[in-house]
């Protein structure tokens, strides 16, 4: 899981930045809130505000037009006839308007150099209602008795602050994103609790819940973690309860086991019982071995798995298992040690680490085919892990069923046979054991064969 979430965010760094930016809106619940607040405000923005202008435009227009009619022939009078130049530059100067004369004395501009914002005048000359028609007076345009025309228009400078207030609405529109998406992120952190609780409960950390905001008064996702809290609970009882019913069963089962197998072995060695003795006495040696196979499964499963840490020498330790297994395994095939020059001694569990070689040894010779070379264990020092490898060269295992194989009770077939590998808890144990040093355990297809390696961090 890990490698394919790495694998994921490593495909999602190379891919271009749109389709980045498109996966996260697509899978970020508060870009996609800010993104629909931000439309809402532009929205709300350019709905009022034209609003406005249509409101303020219909109801003044009537009322402005003979005030500003009569304005401009007011200044049309102060300039003369013939237009005086000085009077109409001082107006110039006075007001924020440019002025242009044109006729047969006088042709002058006020503002030659400057730009005419020709949109506003124009609009307001083409206006029939604010310009008449054309039979009627022009609203910023007269002509005098003498046949010169005096045309009004609005100052360009009069519009420098356009860009400056454009600018700051911007700018408040950028803050109040700013402030929508710190609102927004602090609705939403109720989230990464639950995302962090939920975790820690598939880990099977149920001491710590998640954490309720206003739990007198609790919004909808403060009842979703009281809900996910409640169900959490159920789980870790049920889980105990399980714990709690496989212990005393497996400890109550040890007795009977014991008396069987004493009045087993006080059976008179004859020979017309001797078969039936020794194969009775197998079976209750494996149900011995499953029941303690339990118990510690049991136990390394807890959170606090407690480990009695002692100097070890790996290879000394898998030569004695080796030795027990081949004795244990008449005729196998003897297995190939491949182990690395100066290995380290490590600080281990040192019954545990027997447990782990055992379980591996035995289900590869288990699985090695007598025309086969013999299973081999590997061991090597690896940027301060130390791996150890078993391999057979057997049949393998079929792809789809890797993943489960260190679960527990779980087998690719579905036969309960001890010559076949037993109930499944061999490689649980081993997976147990490994989590319990902080390592790991991991599993693939050698071809021919099945390689299981196990990596343990070297503790000083």
């Amino acid at each position: 899981m890990k490698l394919s979430r790495v694998a994921h965010g490593a495909d999602e760094h190379d891919c271009p930045w749109h389709r980045r930016a498109r996966n996260a809106v697509g899978y970020s619940l508060r870009i996609r809130l800010v993104l629909v607040f931000m439309a809402l405000a532009v929205t709300v923005a350019v709905t009022f505000m034209g609003g406005v202008q249509k409101a303020v435009s219909v109801g003044w227009r009537e009322a402005a037009r003979p005030l500003l009619m009569d304005y401009v022939d007011r200044l049309t009078a102060e300039i003369g006839n013939p237009p005086s130049v000085e009077r109409a530059q001082a107006v110039a100067n006075r007001l924020p308007l440019t002025l242009r004369i044109e006729g047969p004395q006088v042709n002058w501009a006020s503002h030659p150099d400057h730009p005419h914002p020709d949109w506003m005048s124009d609009k307001i000359h083409k206006d029939t209602h604010w310009g008449g028609d054309d039979n009627g007076p022009r609203l910023l345009q007269r002509t005098t008795a003498d046949g010169h025309a005096i045309e009004f228009r609005l100052n360009a400078l009069s519009w420098d602050k356009r860009p400056r207030i454009a600018w700051g609405m911007l700018t408040v529109l950028l803050l109040l994103t700013a402030l929508a998406f710190v609102y927004v992120r602090h609705l939403l952190r109720p989230l990464d609790d639950i995302r962090s609780g939920a975790q820690r409960f598939g880990d099977g950390n149920f001491a710590q819940p998640i954490p309720v905001r206003n739990a007198h008064r609790p919004d909808e996702l403060g009842h979703l973690a009281a809900t996910i809290n409640t169900m959490g609970d159920d789980i870790h009882q049920m889980l105990e309860a399980k714990r709690a019913l496989l212990l005393a069963m497996s400890h109550e089962l040890r007795s009977p086991l014991t008396r069987a197998r004493l009045n087993t072995e006080l059976l008179p060695e004859t020979a017309d019982v001797q078969a039936q003795r020794l194969a009775l006495l197998r079976d209750l040696g494996e149900m011995a071995g499953l029941i303690t196979d339990l118990l510690e499964s049991e136990r390394l499963a807890g959170r606090h798995a407690a480990l009695h840490r002692e100097p070890t020498d790996i290879e000394d330790l898998a030569r004695e298992v080796i030795a027990d297994l081949q004795a244990r395994h008449a005729g196998a095939a003897l297995i190939a040690v491949h182990a690395a020059q100066a290995l380290p001694e490590v600080r281990l569990d040192r019954s545990r680490l027997r447990l782990l070689l055992r379980n591996l040894l035995d289900n590869s010779l288990r699985h090695s085919d007598a025309n086969a070379p013999p299973p081999e264990l590997h061991l090597r020092l690896v940027d301060g892990v130390v791996e150890i490898e078993v391999r057979d060269h057997g049949p393998g295992v079929p792809p789809e069923h890797l993943p489960h194989l260190a679960q527990a009770f779980y087998r690719p077939d579905t036969a309960r046979q001890r010559a076949t590998g037993g109930v499944g808890l061999g490689l649980y144990l081993c997976r147990l054991v490994a989590q319990a040093h902080d390592g790991q355990l991991l599993m693939r297809n050698a071809e021919p064969g099945l390689s299981v390696t196990v990596r343990l961090p070297v503790v000083e």
